[in-house]
């Protein structure tokens, strides 16, 4: 493997090359990271008969057709997937902000994109497998949630209160408690990543990346409330909106680990293990091994 990989960033495969540098030296791009998360695509090569040129060319027509009140699909899936490497290398290399990204690759910010974009970098369905392996454990969380004592306990039982309340078969609802419950079975504080507003009274909250909810006026709002009545739900990126318009609490978070890939950033510090253990167990991206944290809550799962 080792000689394979030689050949091939003697044969200028960008995606080798880049990890072949030595930190600091003259040729290495400043701050490149090796890829941490098992990108199958981490920096891949132009596409045979493009370059960079003209796949600024395909950029701007993209920007152009975002700005029509109804943008045609099939253009903007058909350049997006051309421009691939473009936009990789910008964003491996450069690390513009969230604000020059939006501004540059507004498509990159739809649905189907950050879907698309997924695929492309680790050949994986991020929806179909983030819900498919949600509702396959969310009986067994729900469970484990019921049996735990002290602090923790007593924040997982809020949850179930409220998530019953709604009514015991609403998907959203079971959904929402679990992935609010996971971080708290990590022992990670969710206070500046959840944030909840009135719908009369819409605040951007200034975090570098979080999930803001919008409830009606007239719902309570609590620290350990679960948003389940929304009017919006929007994912926050270094202070601005990224995206709204999103159905739910769950639906953002799985866009959120999403765009995390796209844009080539890092998982949110204050819950790095709730990440970890979406991409490790949920979607098998990863080694085996596991830290003990993740270890032990794999073990109870399972």
């Amino acid at each position: 493997m080792g000689n394979y990989r030689s050949k091939l960033r003697r044969a200028g495969y960008t995606d080798v090359l880049v990890n072949s540098m030595k930190r600091g030296s003259q040729d290495s791009p400043r701050n490149v990271k090796k890829p941490k998360r098992f990108e199958i695509n981490f920096l891949p090569n132009m596409p045979a008969g493009e370059n960079e040129s003209s796949m600024e060319s395909k950029r701007l027509e993209i920007v152009e057709e975002m700005k029509k009140r109804h943008p045609s699909s099939t253009l903007i899936a058909q350049y997006m997937d051309i421009t691939f490497s473009l936009r990789r290398k910008e964003l491996v290399e450069k690390e513009p902000s969230v604000k020059e990204t939006l501004q540059r690759w507004p498509a990159l910010f739809r649905e189907s994109q950050i879907i698309a974009e997924f695929n492309r970098i680790t050949s994986k369905n991020l929806k179909q497998e983030f819900f498919s392996a949600l509702d396959k454990n969310t009986s067994r969380f729900l469970e484990i949630f019921e049996s735990k004592k002290g602090t923790a306990g007593k924040k997982l039982s809020e949850y179930l209160i409220q998530m019953k309340s709604a009514n015991l078969t609403d998907v959203t609802a079971r959904r929402t408690a679990v992935l609010r419950g996971l971080a708290v079975l990590l022992g990670e504080d969710t206070t500046d990543f959840f944030k909840t507003c009135f719908d009369i009274d819409i605040v951007t909250p200034q975090v570098s990346i979080g999930i803001l909810t919008v409830v009606p006026e007239d719902s309570p709002i609590s620290p350990q409330g679960l948003p389940l009545e929304v009017t919006d739900t929007a994912i926050i990126l270094e202070g601005l909106i990224a995206m709204d318009g999103l159905e739910n609490v769950p639906h953002a978070m799985c866009f959120v680990f999403g765009l995390i890939y796209a844009l080539n950033m890092e998982y949110p510090s204050q819950l790095k293990y709730t990440f970890e253990f979406i991409q490790r167990v949920f979607l098998s991206l990863g080694h085996k091994s596991l830290k003990p944290k993740l270890q032990s809550l794999k073990n109870l799962l399972f």
